[in-house]
C-alpha cells in the first residue's frame, strides 16, 4: 500500500516546488522580470503538467492518476468565464472544489500574468465558432439567455395574494454543437379555486431550440434565435393549459459592461394555432445585473438583477402588462455550479387580476459535474 502512495506522494512534492523551482527566479520579482507573452508563462508555468500543446502529460509523465484536463478541446474549454480560470491559478484546484495537485500561482505570478496565460490557453480551442464562457451571464428568472448552456433548473412561482397558487417548472438544456441547444420545459401546478380543494398537474409541456448567431469576446455581445413548439398537454378545463398548440420564437441578446455588470434582453411572440382558443401575444423582458464575488473575487458570487417584463395580446382593447422582478443569485457549491435565485415579481400594470409573485429556482450546471460534486 505505501509503495503506491510514493507516487502520489513524489507528484505533490513536484507540483509544490514547481512554481518556485521552474519559474526564474527572477519571475518572482516583476521588478527585475516580467513575462512579456501568455507563452512564456504558460511555457515556464503550465507546461510541464498540461503539455506544450495543451493536452496534458502523459501519467508516466507526471506521476499520478488524475485525467488532465485538454485545453485543445473547444467543447471543454470554451465554456467557463475567465474568473473560474483565474480562481483556479491564483488559489489552486480546491478554489473551485477540483484537486489539490493543482498548485497554486497566486504567490508566483503576478494577476496581469496570470491573464496572458489564460488568454494563451484559450487560443489552443482554434475553433472561432464556440462562444467565449464570459459570454454565458448569469440566468434571470424570467428573461432567457443567449448563451447556449448544459443546465437544469428548477422554477418555483408562489402567488402571495388571492386563494392561492403555485407552479413549479422543470427545464432540462442540452447543448449540442458549438451554438446551439435544445430544451425541454415540463411544468406542473398546484392551485386551489375560490371554491373547491387544492388540485393540481402537468402542464403544457414545451420543446425548444436556440441558435447562437453572432458573439463577440471583444465586444461583449452575443445574439441568439430560439422558437419553442408548446404542446396542450395541460387539462385547460382546470386551468393547466392552453388547450391548444403555441409556438414562440423568440430573440435573445446579452451584453457585458464594466465592473462585471450585465444586460440582457429577450423578445418574442406568442402564436396559437388555433386564434380562437388562445389570443396571440407579445412579449419583452429586460434585466440589468452585477455580479460581486467573496474572497479577492475568487469565492462565493452574489449577483443582484432587476428584470422588467412587458407583455400585450394582441386584441382590440387589450392593455399591456407591466411587472417588476428584482431578485438575488447566488452561487452555492464551490464549484459554482449549483445555484440559488430569488425573486419578488410585483405587477406595475393591471393589478387586480395579476397577484404578487415570490419565485425561486435551483440551477444545476450538469456539465461542471454531479449534484455532489464540487462542495
Amino acid at each position: 500500500m505505501y509503495v503506491r502512495r510514493w507516487p502520489l506522494i513524489l507528484a505533490l512534492l513536484f507540483m509544490v516546488w514547481l512554481p518556485g523551482a521552474v519559474l526564474p527566479a527572477a519571475a518572482q520579482s516583476s521588478s527585475e522580470f516580467q513575462f512579456t507573452s501568455g507563452q512564456q508563462v504558460y511555457d515556464a508555468a503550465c507546461a510541464a503538467c498540461h503539455a506544450r500543446d495543451g493536452r496534458g502529460q502523459p501519467q508516466s509523465t507526471v506521476g499520478f492518476e488524475l485525467p488532465l484536463p485538454d485545453f485543445a478541446d473547444c467543447n471543454f474549454a470554451s465554456r467557463e468565464p475567465d474568473g473560474d480560470w483565474g480562481a483556479i491559478t491564483h488559489e489552486g484546484g480546491p478554489a473551485r472544489g477540483f484537486s489539490e495537485i493543482m498548485p497554486a500561482y497566486g504567490d508566483a505570478l503576478s494577476g496581469d500574468e496570470i491573464q496572458m496565460a489564460i488568454d494563451y490557453i484559450r487560443g489552443f480551442c482554434g475553433d472561432p465558432a464556440w462562444p467565449a464562457g464570459d459570454l454565458n451571464l448569469p440566468r434571470a428568472l424570467v428573461t432567457e439567455k443567449a448563451f447556449p448552456e448544459d443546465e437544469a433548473v428548477l422554477t418555483t412561482t408562489i402567488d402571495a395574494e388571492g386563494s392561492g397558487a403555485f407552479r413549479n417548472q422543470l427545464v432540462y438544456e442540452k447543448r449540442f454543437g458549438a451554438r446551439n441547444q435544445i430544451e425541454l420545459a415540463v411544468p406542473f401546478r398546484f392551485q386551489k379555486p375560490e371554491e373547491g380543494s387544492w388540485n393540481g398537474g402537468i402542464g403544457d409541456v414545451a420543446l425548444g431550440f436556440k441558435r447562437t448567431l453572432f458573439h463577440s469576446k471583444g465586444t461583449g455581445s452575443i445574439f441568439s434565435l430560439a422558437g419553442e413548439a408548446i404542446l396542450p398537454t395541460g387539462d385547460d378545463g382546470r386551468g393547466l393549459g392552453k388547450g391548444v398548440t403555441v409556438f414562440e420564437p423568440f430573440a435573445a441578446f446579452g451584453q457585458i459592461l464594466p465592473s462585471d455588470s450585465f444586460l440582457q434582453f429577450q423578445s418574442g411572440i406568442e402564436l396559437p394555432t388555433h386564434s380562437d382558443d388562445a389570443a396571440k401575444e407579445v412579449f419583452w423582458r429586460a434585466v440589468a445585473g452585477k455580479s460581486i464575488a467573496q474572497g479577492r473575487g475568487f469565492g462565493r458570487t452574489w449577483t443582484p438583477m432587476v428584470e422588467l417584463l412587458g407583455a400585450k395580446e394582441l386584441e382590440d382593447g387589450a392593455k399591456a402588462d407591466w411587472d417588476l422582478l428584482p431578485e438575488m443569485q447566488v452561487t452555492l457549491s464551490t464549484r459554482q455550479h449549483i445555484m440559488l435565485n430569488v425573486g419578488v415579481r410585483f405587477p406595475l400594470s393591471n393589478r387586480g387580476p395579476r397577484a404578487t409573485q415570490v419565485l425561486f429556482y435551483i440551477l444545476w450546471d450538469w456539465f461542471d459535474g454531479g449534484l455532489r460534486d464540487g462542495w
